[in-house]
């Protein structure tokens, strides 16, 4: 069984090279300057992003069979699309988007 000081370094280890992942970023582009068409093209992967994660949610594989949909993940993304055309909050979006996916857990017990 690992000590408590190897525990404790690798999860600070752990911590401080995910704080250094986000930050490095930021302090290199402020002293570069990216053109319009790479800013325009990277503004893109969120939407990349999320849409991967939302469709790789909606199907639960099997090995050896064809994927098959995830029917309370995919009645549960119906209200929360909607609310993106409509609202185009995030804030919006995760609150109907959990709202909706503990109702249908809670009532259909999908």
């Amino acid at each position: 069984m690992p000590s408590f000081n190897f525990v404790f370094i690798t999860i600070l280890g752990c911590g401080v090279v995910t704080w250094l992942s986000r930050v490095i970023p930021f302090i290199l582009l402020k002293k570069f300057k990216m053109s319009r068409t790479l800013t325009e093209f990277l503004s893109f992967v969120p939407l990349a992003i999320m849409a991967a994660l939302w469709f790789e949610s909606l199907f639960v594989q099997r090995l050896g069979h064809f994927p098959q949909i995830n029917l309370g993940n995919l009645l549960a993304s119906v209200p929360t699309v909607l609310s993106a055309f409509l609202s185009k909050n995030l804030l919006v979006i995760v609150v109907v988007g959990i709202i909706s996916l503990v109702a249908i857990r809670f009532f259909l017990s999908v």
